[in-house]
């Protein structure tokens, strides 16, 4: 297999940065410009058990799957899996995938969502007894699980909360003193039940109703905090949520023995994970480079489902992603110099940063946007770089990215550049799909999110 070094890449990215219309060729996929970026009701089965707001569709996933060729004789990775898209339609179809995520807490729900090998009634039995426990815990304190009813007075309860230091980690007022109290409660019986063979599944439904209904947050696309509420149902949200786990397992059992692996892993360093040539297709939707801090997104379900305990935690956590947002961008962080020589990344990481000097923005968030932005695309001419060895020639990939413009209304053509970093590593650009255009906040300019896809020939001398 021919092998680049990342001085011999160096070198080759210091050639001008050129269009790459004369080189692409389109892939035989189904038109799906017009579609748009929604789970459809007949695709909730397991996607909806949890999921990130901009997660791509599965339809999308089935596009490419049918364009490719893909069948059970193939491997197909996500090696930024996130909730699992890309592996649960993967499973669905009966063609083997595996799974590469960074955030513990994203890797858990991909882990759980292609688990389906869990006993319908005895998930359903076994919580309806969890929620009568913790209902009977939370009624001697004087607390009903329903914020409509109030009860007799209780034993004088002091309203439990986490440690300090996992409070830090919070957004300011995310979730209210009395639902804290009782998902704790809910919490600590689930504990009780970790050896179980549903344990999981039970786990998920908890961090699914957290951000659905007991917290404050709300997503549109960002996470924010909303008016805080005094109290919101707590074991009643989470029973809801796993009576409909139960019914998916119950639709999808039969499917249950096409395997899907999920590893906890940094896509940029691939070789703890993957076997040599193994991979016949990637299909993958990586951060884009903007201002979304992904551990934001998860930030209460990971705390307080013990992934993240303390700030130490927190930034190791962020040192295994991809660097696509400033806050998440550290001192010790070399992935630029893989597009040091890059001409058009140069050029708008150059134009970002005379952008800020010229409008005085002098913030820490603003001073690294140029840096983030080096960074961003030499994570993923890394990533790129390190997963060569694992495709197999004539492997093909399609990586889901969106232009952007949040550095100070900076255009980013991300497409076009991943398209010109990939070529310069051995890959063939295939085509650039455009899947859906979406209107810029600041700019009012239309953003183009597009399905970049490559070829792996192999060995090429």
């Amino acid at each position: 297999m021919a092998r680049c070094s990342i001085h011999q890449f160096l070198t080759l990215m210091s050639v001008s940065h050129s269009s790459l219309a004369s080189r692409t060729a389109p892939v035989p996929v189904p038109d799906h410009r017009a579609q748009v970026n929604e789970l459809r009701p007949g695709d909730r089965a397991a996607h909806d058990w949890y999921r990130f707001v901009l997660s791509f569709p599965p339809h999308l996933v089935r596009q490419y799957v049918q364009g490719f060729g893909l069948d059970e004789r193939h491997c197909v990775l996500d090696p930024f899996c996130g909730t699992g898209t890309t592996l649960v339609e993967c499973k669905k179809l009966g063609i083997r995938s595996v799974g590469v995520e960074a955030n513990p807490m994203a890797s858990f729900a991909s882990y759980v969502k292609t688990d389906w090998s869990v006993d319908p009634s005895e998930l359903t039995s076994r919580a309806n007894s969890i929620a009568d426990q913790v209902s009977a815990h939370l009624s001697r304190q004087g607390i009903g699980d329903d914020p409509a009813l109030r009860l007799a007075d209780g034993e004088e309860v002091q309203f439990r909360t986490l440690p300090a230091e996992e409070m830090a980690l919070l957004l300011t007022d995310s979730i209210s003193p009395l639902p804290l109290h009782k998902a704790l409660v809910l919490r600590d019986a689930l504990e009780r039940d970790r050896q179980a063979p549903y344990f999981r599944h039970a786990r998920l439904a908890f961090a699914r109703a957290l951000v659905q209904s007991i917290s404050n947050l709300h997503f549109g696309p960002e996470v924010g905090v909303g008016k805080p509420k005094f109290d919101a149902p707590v074991v009643a949200s989470w029973l809801n949520i796993v009576y409909a786990l139960a019914d998916d397992l119950r639709l999808l059992g039969s499917q249950r023995s096409c395997p899907a692996t999920v590893y906890h892993a940094d896509a940029r360093a691939l070789e703890s994970v993957l076997e040599p040539a193994s991979v016949d297709a990637v299909i993958t939707s990586p951060p884009y480079p903007n201002e979304k801090d992904y551990t934001r997104t998860t930030r209460l379900e990971s705390v307080l489902l013990g992934f993240i305990r303390n700030r130490d935690e927190l930034r190791a956590l962020k040192q295994g992603l991809l660097r696509s947002n400033t806050r998440g961008v550290y001192k010790i962080d070399s992935d630029d110099r893989w597009i040091a020589h890059h001409v058009e990344i140069s050029r708008i990481a150059d134009q970002i940063e005379a952008r800020r000097l010229e409008l005085g923005k002098t913030s820490g968030f603003e001073r690294l946007y140029a840096r983030v932005t080096r960074l961003y695309f030499g994570g993923m001419a890394r990533h790129l770089a390190s997963l060569r060895p694992y495709l197999r020639p004539g492997a093909r990939l399609a990586y889901v990215v969106g232009d952007q413009a949040s550095y100070l209304r900076v255009m980013i053509r991300t497409g076009q550049l991943l398209a010109d970093i990939a070529t310069h590593l051995g890959y063939r650009v295939m085509s650039i799909d455009l899947f859906r255009t979406r209107l810029a906040t600041a700019t009012r300019e239309q953003l183009r999110e597009e399905v970049v896809c490559l070829l792996w020939p192999g060995d090429r001398g």
